[in-house]
């Protein structure tokens, strides 16, 4: 696994991966960033840091109207809102909303609170857990699966679970190499091994075998 690491690294370079200036912020781009691209995100997170809504206690008293208002460019507005109100009232209610409280709470225990909040699945939660808090928990999304399908290290049937664990029992447990790993597969997933149209013969892991 490290070896895809270096080829990647050496192809495309440091990504410096997750851009936001506060932990609350990567949980907000987290749950905004689902199903949409991140251009979209950063225009609502720019709504909300101009409305002074990025704080816990400040977004959990914002009317929803207005929450959905101000991340509308995100898509699915209704929804996500829903969603960050849950998120904000797990941080409210577990920690009296103070994003350093979760901080020092351990990894798994984090993750399975996380899991709990409505809308919040693996992807998003481990997202916050890596970009947020610094624990090492690998993130997996489509890029990373279609990529090591087509590898053939992967048969494309495995669960999130599967796949998070071939990385994390054949990588150290390092923050800065799970972040970094994870942006360039994503790097790669957007220029090289897209859905459609993949430019296999381009690709810097050389790939051998017919893409799909």
């Amino acid at each position: 696994m490290l070896h895809l690491f270096y080829l990647l690294l050496k192809h495309f370079g440091p990504q410096h991966w997750w851009p936001a200036r506060t932990p609350f912020e990567v949980m907000v781009g987290a749950v905004l960033t689902q199903n949409t691209a991140w251009r979209n995100v950063e225009r609502a997170i720019a709504n909300l840091e101009e409305a002074g809504a990025l704080n816990p206690q400040v977004l959990a008293l914002l009317p929803v109207e207005t929450l959905e208002k101000l991340i509308r460019p995100a898509g699915f507005f209704r929804v996500k809102a829903a969603r960050l109100k849950s998120l904000v009232t797990l941080i409210i209610e577990n920690y009296q909303g103070d994003v350093g409280l979760m901080a020092r709470e351990p990894g798994w225990i984090l993750r399975k609170k996380l899991l709990s909040v409505h809308g919040v699945g693996e992807e998003t939660a481990d997202s916050i857990l890596l970009y947020a808090f610094d624990k090492p928990f690998f993130v997996v999304d489509a890029y990373t699966k279609r990529i090591l399908t087509r590898q053939g290290v992967i048969k494309g049937r495995e669960s999130y679970g599967e796949i998070q664990r071939l990385f994390m029992e054949n990588l150290p447990a390092d923050v800065e190499l799970f972040k970094e790993y994870h942006a360039l597969l994503v790097k790669l997933g957007k220029v090289y091994c897209r859905a459609k149209n993949p430019l296999c013969h381009e690709c810097p892991l050389h790939l051998e075998v017919e893409c799909d």
